[in-house]
């Protein structure tokens, strides 16, 4: 957990308008809904209320005793949100010492702490279908990658990619049979993506080497991952597989959403 300064509060303070005990536009309510839909938290529970009930005060409490992870998430989503609606309008005895750029300082704060975190991103597992299945399997990743469980998490997260390579094959009009194993469909996925597109080289040797990566992958699985009665990896070899492959999905979501070239 980080340790924030008296700046690091005050530019939080500044960034969602909490100085008199508000956050933003939320009343009592909508900040419990807010917490309750996008985080699965309940920001009313007592252990949030040790240094006063206010929104702000219930707030601060909760990024103190949060993992660093969560603390960026959340704080991630704050700013959207003023980004969407704006901060509270303000008293006008406070709007002459209000910093006119709030944003810089909060994401050098975000940034500063995702640096020293010891928490591997999530970012890149996300919920593409509906599908309780699939909902059931993002949120237990992301359980234990937040407990600090990245081993437990190997086990899930290649049967994501599994679900995950399967949806690209099929959304590109390719057929995907059950039984293939996790670097074969990532092999007809490459070449879907060869043969529909133009690829910069060096891109499409990116793309090659996360097949072999997923062979190996298909081996940390079976024989070293809870998936069966296996002698699991230890937590820095399993962060690092985890992080290597959600570096391969990241990339592989940029690929769809640009287009890559098209």
């Amino acid at each position: 957990m980080t340790e924030f300064t008296r700046r690091d509060i005050r530019t939080i303070d500044d960034a969602f308008d909490m100085h008199q005990g508000y956050v933003l536009d939320f009343t009592d309510h909508t900040m419990s809904v807010f917490f309750d839909e996008e985080f699965q938290i309940d920001i009313d529970a007592d252990s949030y209320h040790a240094n006063g009930s206010s929104k702000a005060k219930r707030l601060r409490t909760f990024l103190a005793i949060s993992d660093d992870h969560l603390v960026t998430k959340v704080l991630r989503k704050l700013w959207e949100r003023r980004a969407a609606v704006g901060p509270r309008p303000l008293a006008p005895w406070r709007a002459s010492t209000t910093p006119t750029d709030v944003k810089t300082p909060l994401f050098d704060l975000i940034s500063r702490i995702e640096g020293g975190s010891a928490i591997p991103r999530t970012d890149a597992i996300d919920r593409f279908a509906p599908d309780e299945t699939l909902e059931e399997l993002v949120a237990s990743i992301e359980r234990d990658i937040q407990a600090a469980k990245p081993a437990a998490a190997l086990d899930r997260l290649h049967t994501y990619c599994m679900k995950k390579t399967a949806h690209l094959i099929k959304a590109h009009g390719g057929t995907c049979d059950q039984r293939e194993p996790l670097h074969s469909r990532m092999g007809k996925y490459v070449g879907i993506l060869s043969n529909e597109r133009h690829i910069r080289e060096i891109s499409m040797r990116a793309m090659k080497s996360s097949i072999s990566i997923f062979e190996s992958f298909n081996d940390i699985r079976n024989n070293k991952s809870l998936a069966h009665d296996n002698d699991i990896v230890n937590d820095a070899e399993a962060r690092y597989i985890f992080d290597s492959v959600s570096a391969l999905l990241r990339f592989i979501k940029a690929i769809e959403a640009d287009g890559f070239g098209q």
